[in-house]
């Protein structure tokens, strides 16, 4: 099953297993069952301290438990963990077979300090690039503390447990059989969320720190690159970043970042994160900036307020907090989001098999979103509301020549239409006549575009009429010691080589700043100087 070249790989990741693995098979007389125990025979295969056994006791067939022989260590995966899951099959293995997690310790300490009994369920889809993160994270946490336990459900292969729960969007993850949250969460993002006491300490902790020469607000492409620079000009550099990697953990393939032919979203976060804390950059995740205070004299330091009242004082601050996806805005969205509204077709697009959907938006990702559904969903309707798609012509061409889709144009959505459980109807208005419309349907993809995190900066500094931050060719803002970078700025295109190039701008022009304000480190000084 396993392709010569993945065979000899995960032979040698194998090899990292300390502790003896029993793979423990529940099957049944499917096809799917079939592949799935090749499969499982294979990995046994590959290590004579993994042994293959089969028990049909399970409720779920196929479905498989990795357990530490002679312990309560274990995970389960109903499914064949392939695809995005593959990573998630491999690190189960070394993790029950007692290879150490590269978490940091002090997150490792808080997870086998849970106290309680936490069932996880979490369903994810094999094309879904944000459920890795979730399966992995729920894993190791099981590994860590018997009192945690977790099983990863493929929702395209138990479609009646979908469709019983209701489940529109991939990942949820239920907890004790309530639904605990959707979408893509890291495992710190987990235990803000069960140890409701770790926002308290974390805020302690932050307001003890003493100021930044550099701080950067945002964790993307922008932030990353900004902190880099900075860092590497030897001053004391900070990152309060709400989700580090930002939107880039949010993108499927990306194929024009320059010397790199092909890669993914999520791949590219974790390369970003890391290279990052290859330096000496104080790294505070999860940190939601609510206010910016400037300085009111020069020399004075500069405040960014967080939301869980905490506060970071610098010298300098770089504002990199990206861009998110765009609401239609109509009734009923808020309300059925997860619930067949969606904005992740790679993700939540299995879920939809043979079902009817609408995607919302004629440019070049509205396209993309119709020609991949097509091929899962029975029908397409494309919604733009000008007159004509905005994509680029060769994806035109692609879309038209699908049997399944309808393209209309010059149409507004006004209302997103349920049963209180899920989305039944999009209601649209005919710009052209005036006519209002009702589409029938089970699912909506809005792929219309970007908005800039920049509403907590309202009224501190310049903004465009579209919300986004003010700067100058060096990344300047409206105030003294502020600079931006990124999606969230008004750099004419949004790119991720773009971003890291406007971030790296902001942190030199930082560093500029710093050593012509008054009281400027001696460190700097001689730094300056020798440059």
């Amino acid at each position: 099953m396993l392709d010569a070249n993945l065979n000899a790989q995960l032979k040698a990741y194998l090899e990292k297993v300390t502790q003896p693995i029993e793979i423990v098979a529940s099957l049944d007389d499917s096809a799917k069952s079939a592949e799935l125990n090749e499969l499982l025979e294979e990995i046994a295969s590959l290590s004579d301290r993994i042994s293959l056994v089969r028990r049909d006791d399970n409720e779920r067939k196929p479905s498989f438990a990795i357990n530490r022989v002679g312990t309560d260590v274990g995970v389960r995966f109903a499914g064949i963990p392939m695809g995005h899951e593959f990573t998630s099959l491999v690190l189960a293995l070394l993790q029950v077979g007692g290879h150490p997690s590269k978490a940091a310790a002090d997150v490792i300490e808080q997870v086998r300090n849970l106290d309680g009994d936490y069932r996880f369920e979490t369903y994810f889809s094999l094309s879904c690039q944000n459920c890795p993160d979730v399966v992995q994270a729920l894993n190791l946490m099981s590994v860590l503390n018997p009192k945690i336990q977790h099983v990863a459900i493929d929702g395209a292969l138990y479609q009646a447990e979908v469709d019983a729960r209701q489940i529109m969007s991939v990942p949820t993850v239920y907890l004790n059989g309530e639904v605990f949250d959707q979408g893509r969460m890291s495992l710190e993002q987990i235990l803000a969320k069960i140890d409701t006491g770790s926002s308290a300490r974390e805020a302690e902790k932050i307001k003890a720190k003493d100021a930044f020469d550099v701080l950067v607000v945002g964790g993307g492409p922008a932030g990353a690159a900004a902190a880099i620079y900075a860092a590497r000009k030897g001053i004391r550099t900070g990152v309060a970043a709400e989700r580090f990697g930002g939107q880039v953990l949010d993108t499927m393939a990306i194929e024009n970042f320059i010397s790199v032919d092909y890669t993914e979203g999520p791949k590219m976060g974790a390369a970003l994160e890391q290279h990052v804390k290859n330096y000496d950059v104080d790294i505070m995740n999860l940190q939601r900036a609510e206010k910016l205070v400037p300085a009111t004299e020069p020399g004075d330091l500069i405040e960014v307020q967080l939301a869980n009242g905490a506060t970071l004082k610098s010298k300098t601050v770089i504002l990199s907090t990206g861009a998110r996806w765009r609401q239609m805005g109509v009734p009923g969205e808020d309300e059925y989001r997860n619930k067949g509204v969606a904005y992740c077709p790679h993700c939540d697009g299995p879920l939809f098999k043979g079902k009817r959907v609408a995607v919302i938006g004629g440019g070049n990702s509205g396209v993309e979103a119709a020609i991949d559904l097509a091929g899962i969903v029975s029908h397409v309707t494309l919604i733009e509301f000008d007159g004509k798609l905005r994509a680029d012509d060769v994806l035109q061409r692609k879309l038209h020549s699908l049997p399944n889709v309808d393209i209309i144009v010059s149409a507004l959505s006004t209302e997103v239409l349920g049963d209180g459980q899920k989305v039944t109807a999009l209601v649209y208005k005919d710009r052209t006549s005036e006519e209002m419309h009702t589409i029938e349907l089970e699912g909506i993809f809005v792929q219309i575009g970007l908005l800039p995190n920049t509403e907590w900066l309202k009224g501190t500094l310049e903004l465009s009429p579209r919300g986004e931050i003010v700067i100058d060719d060096r990344g300047q803002t409206s105030l003294p010691g502020v600079f931006a970078a990124g999606d969230a700025t008004t750099v004419p295109y949004k790119q991720i080589v773009i971003a890291m190039g406007a971030g790296s701008t902001a942190a030199l022009s930082a560093f500029d700043h710093l050593i012509r304000s008054p009281a400027v480190p001696a460190k700097m000084e001689q730094e300056a100087v020798a440059a």
